[in-house]
């Protein structure tokens, strides 16, 4: 017997038994929903930046550092040949410092979603007392500013269910030998015969036992496990995301934000609390309207659908230096960049095609 046919075709999920539970009322449709957090307290305003704009200053980049910087920088490159960057003579190094300002928002959202799982004897607790609002479960954040998600199965949600894929069976339909417990003979195709002899890998019989299911022609059904049974309940999804934004102020020597956004400079700035006020005051004016227009950004965005618990702003003034240096009688030039020395040279005038092998 055809062991498909033992099994009717699975039908939809249980029907919405939760549409009213207090607290839950329409963020279960369609699959989930994040859920608005508790009302914000007010920004805190930060302290003015300390330092004067004399103290911002960045030592100036040694002609050593940067003919090192450049030296790696080839090495780096299968392409690209060493003689630039160890006979070129440096002719003139300009600097090209910016400032960069970057806010980062720490948040927690929740969402809810239908779930199930097999059913392993745990009791059905729905309607026995009432279940928590998805803002009232307890969840233990990771460090600021440190991405984590969690997921909590919301007490008083469970019920238990017959399992909709295989109707409560425990057993479904083999989907590689289609419930028959046996595949046509890979060597004769199902023909009992090769080059007109018995097949001797199926004894002329043209079956091949199915592997996948021992040629039972079923098995446990991947929903359920073979437990039959389902433990359904509302699965509260928690998740803590690190938002981050820069602003860099125009340096016009051609490096993009991009560029830069990858190294470090020298910290002139930096403040951090549960919300934060707009950085006033700053000697650059375009810095002070960067963190305005960002902080009011990131309210609107992230406070909606989740709740913010802890913001830092950071002001540092980043190195760049343009180099400029005479390889064989023409001028060329690249660019040193942040804390770590970062090269970017364009138009590298000494390189080759590498065809691998």
């Amino acid at each position: 017997m055809n062991s498909a046919a033992m099994y009717p075709p699975p039908s939809a999920p249980p029907a919405d038994m939760f549409g009213n539970v207090p607290g839950y009322e329409g963020t279960l449709s369609g699959g989930g929903g994040y859920l608005p957090p508790p009302m914000p307290l007010e920004p805190v305003r930060p302290p003015e930046p300390g330092p004067s704009p004399d103290d911002w200053s960045i030592p100036s980049l040694s002609e050593d550092v940067a003919r090192e910087a450049f030296k790696s920088f080839a090495s780096s490159h299968c392409c690209y040949s060493k003689s630039p960057a160890n006979d070129g003579v440096i002719t003139k190094m300009e600097p090209y410092n910016t400032y960069r300002y970057r806010l980062e928002t720490f948040t927690e959202s929740r969402s809810t979603e239908w779930a199930h799982k097999p059913h392993e004897g745990e009791p059905a607790d729905f309607y026995t007392q009432t279940a928590p609002r998805p803002w009232e479960i307890q969840a233990t954040p990771p460090s600021f500013f440190t991405d984590q998600e969690q997921e909590i199965r919301v007490p008083f949600t469970s019920s238990i269910k017959d399992c909709h894929s295989c109707h409560a069976q425990g057993m479904m339909p083999c989907d590689e030998c289609h419930g028959n417990g046996y595949k046509p003979c890979w060597v004769c195709n199902g023909s009992g015969t090769k080059d007109n002899e018995n097949c001797t890998r199926c004894d002329s019989t043209g079956k091949d036992r199915c592997s996948v299911c021992d040629s039972r022609g079923s098995k446990d059904c991947e929903t359920c496990e073979g437990k039959r049974q389902l433990l359904t309940y509302i699965n509260l999804k928690v998740e803590w995301i690190t938002h981050t934004d820069d602003h860099m102020v125009e340096q016009n020597c051609g490096l993009t934000m991009d560029d830069l956004r990858s190294v470090s400079g020298k910290e002139l700035f930096k403040n951090s609390n549960y919300l934060l006020y707009p950085l006033l005051g700053f000697p650059n004016p375009d810095i002070s309207e960067a963190s305005q227009r960002l902080i009011g950004d990131h309210s609107s965005k992230y406070a909606q659908t989740g709740r913010i618990l802890q913001q830092r702003q950071k002001v540092e003034l980043i190195p760049i230096t343009k180099v400029n240096y005479k390889w064989k009688s023409d001028f060329h030039a690249y660019y040193v960049y942040g804390n770590e020395h970062e090269v970017s040279a364009e138009n590298y005038p000494a390189t080759c095609c590498c065809v691998l092998q």
